[in-house]
């Protein structure tokens, strides 16, 4: 064969295959839950390398991710593991219809955020937390969680599961929001006259996403409750002492899609046996509305920020009764 016919010939260019610890990462389905589909539905269906360790390839792993996206909108997985691919676009897109109403407005919102989708992809932090800045002093604080920061998190996810944004520009995404949430925070007007409900803010240990919380402390403060929030990763002695010390009326959690309810769910109804019966809690979850008959009396489960203002107004009633 001559050197003419070895150039004419195509190029071939393998496409990547992963380990389960990097699938794990890239898709954010643990390894244990990997292993019990592949066993239970036959999907994934890894290749082995010399050492037996499984070998994902990429083709699996982007129907892993829109599976993913999927369960996290509340579809269990032996609906929709054993899909294909077109399959699991055509229901990725009844399931994440565009929110935003058919007006000018609407117009005016989709293209804000996508230019802030284009900030992210274009790596220009400092324009995006600018621009994030910008959008919360003319909305304010309410309004630009309600119609920035959640419908521009639910576009940087749809763009992940597509294999558009990186997990690290998700970070950004979060980080930048995060910055411009607490600057707006540490100038927000001191309250006077013992406000209330006063509101314990925090998560379980093996929660380690705090935005939302961070958004949830926001909601509150615009409601005139008195927040402590301590963070991500507090172990439930802690919240039940820091809930003694601040006199809480409510103690506020959040969970991400990344947490098993089954995980959380437990770890509520023992947060509920060690508070006393007049606090209440408050734990923010997409999968609000699947486990609500799981938890115990006294817990709340909210699946939406925006119901914040509202069960705050009903707390207040009840206490005038």
């Amino acid at each position: 064969m001559s050197a003419a016919d070895l150039s004419s010939e195509p190029t071939v260019v393998a496409r990547p295959v992963l380990t389960i610890a990097a699938v794990e990462r890239d898709t954010r389905i643990s390894k244990d839950t990997l292993r019990v589909w592949e066993r239970r539905y036959g999907f994934p269906q890894p290749l082995r390398d010399t050492n037996g360790e499984r070998l994902y390839p990429a083709e699996q792993v982007e129907r892993l991710r829109h599976i993913k996206r999927l369960m996290d909108m509340g579809y269990r997985p032996g609906r929709i593991v054993g899909m294909g691919l077109a399959e699991l676009l055509a229901m990725d897109i009844v399931a994440t219809p565009d929110s935003l109403p058919r007006t000018e407005e609407g117009l005016r919102r989709r293209q804000e955020l996508e230019h802030l989708l284009a900030l992210l992809l274009s790596h220009d932090v400092q324009a995006l937390r600018r621009t994030l800045g910008q959008a919360l002093l003319r909305r304010g604080v309410g309004a630009f969680i309600k119609d920035i920061a959640v419908p521009l998190l639910v576009d940087v996810g749809e763009a992940w599961s597509r294999g558009q944004v990186a997990v690290f520009e998700e970070h950004v995404c979060s980080q930048a929001l995060e910055t411009v949430l607490r600057s707006s925070l540490a100038m927000h007007p001191e309250l006077k006259d013992e406000p209330r409900p006063r509101v314990l803010l925090v998560t379980f240990p093996f929660e380690a996403h705090g935005l939302a919380l961070l958004m949830a402390e926001a909601l509150f403060s615009v409601e005139g409750c008195l927040c402590m929030n301590l963070g991500t990763q507090t172990p439930l002695s802690d919240m039940t002492l820091a809930a003694k010390a601040h006199r809480a009326d409510i103690v506020a959690l959040s969970f991400s899609a990344a947490v098993s309810p089954h995980q959380w769910v437990e770890a509520l109804n023992d947060l509920r046996a060690a508070l006393p019966p007049n606090v209440e809690i408050w734990a923010g979850t997409t999968a609000a509305m699947s486990v609500q008959r799981r938890v115990g009396e006294g817990v709340l489960l909210l699946n939406r920020l925006d119901a914040i203002g509202p069960e705050v107004a009903r707390w207040r009633r009840a206490q005038l009764t």
